[in-house]
């Protein structure tokens, strides 16, 4: 099956030192009022429609952790019936209908994009085992529907995959799926790994202190398990990189075999006047002392990173 993918940047790219010295996997933290190389579209599709979001989750979670990433989903479309506090995560979402907007004006064809979340597969026995490679992940993904869908495959903590830690934290791509109705589409899949025992000082920051760079206390994670919550980052900003870059050819910045997307050029930026080893200022729990900058449905609070205003080419953070 052939497949595509672009991998995310490892949450410590607020590190002023790369953990592989490679600057497709690691770059300098910019603050949220920096200004970024210009952001490119190179013409390409954007994913467009309703999709549906369907999570496959491959080891042992507890349903309350499954419940964390699904209702960070539904999160993302605003409710009229039901309203959420703000800042809220669909209103940070609302920051990629802009590259909808601008692309619009070149293509007239191109319209705007909403998510749903679809169905939950479980694979709890490791039915491919506990070692992963990237053609794996893609068999996995492909579990979920192959049309008007993004599949999004979320590993346990006990499961290894080709370049988990040393290089990624996860990745987005697409693949050749079925045949529907005689014609074969393309389907846009995710990866995302729990780092909480591999790794949670380079994929779970800032809820864990780092690796290296600046010792600053770790954040009390918003629902109360870092490596769920660091999950909840890095499927955020994966999420905008296949929405406004699926194929390789949308918006981006940098080389397209390690493009720097929508939210991996403002990674380790959460809140105005973030620096290296400083998410920014944040919102704090009064209870629990969590940070976060993002309310969710059914009273969920999360930390969601910054996003490229494409007509600024500045990281544009909700608070």
């Amino acid at each position: 099956m052939a497949f595509l993918a672009y991998s995310s940047l490892l949450l410590s790219l607020f590190l002023t030192i790369s953990l592989l010295h490679s600057n497709s996997e690691a770059r300098k933290l910019s603050e949220s009022e920096q200004q970024l190389e210009v952001f490119k579209y190179h013409k390409g599709p954007l994913l467009t429609g309703k999709i549906s979001v369907n999570l496959i989750w491959y080891g042992k979670f507890k349903s309350s952790q499954r419940a964390i990433i699904s209702d960070f989903i539904t999160s993302l479309s605003s409710s009229p019936t039901k309203p959420t506090s703000q800042p809220s995560v669909a209103t940070w979402w609302k920051t990629i209908e802009k590259y909808y907007h601008l692309t619009t004006s070149k293509n007239t064809k191109s319209k705007n994009l909403a998510l749903s979340l679809g169905a939950q597969i479980l694979d709890e026995n490791y039915s491919l085992g506990k070692s992963l490679t990237d053609n794996q992940i893609v068999k996995l993904a492909s579990k979920g529907a192959q049309k008007d869908a993004i599949n999004v495959v979320l590993t346990s903590a006990d499961v290894t995959v080709d370049g988990f830690c040393s290089s990624k934290c996860g990745n987005h791509g697409s693949s050749a799926g079925a045949r529907i109705n005689g014609k074969r589409y393309k389907f846009a899949y995710i990866w995302v790994g729990n780092s909480e025992t591999q790794c949670p000082g380079q994929c779970a920051w800032p809820f864990h202190q780092p690796i290296y760079g600046p010792q600053n206390p770790p954040l009390v994670a918003p629902n109360n398990d870092v490596g769920l919550d660091g999950m909840v980052i890095n499927v955020a900003s994966l999420l905008a990189g296949t929405a406004t870059n699926p194929f390789g050819n949308g918006y981006f910045q940098g080389p397209k075999e390690a493009p720097l997307e929508a939210a991996s050029a403002c990674t380790g930026v959460y809140g105005k006047g973030a620096y290296p080893g400083y998410a920014g200022n944040l919102l704090v729990n009064p209870t629990t002392g969590a940070s976060y900058n993002a309310n969710g449905v059914n009273g969920r609070k999360y930390l969601v990173p910054a996003l490229v205003d494409p007509k600024t080419s500045a990281c544009s953070t909700l608070v």
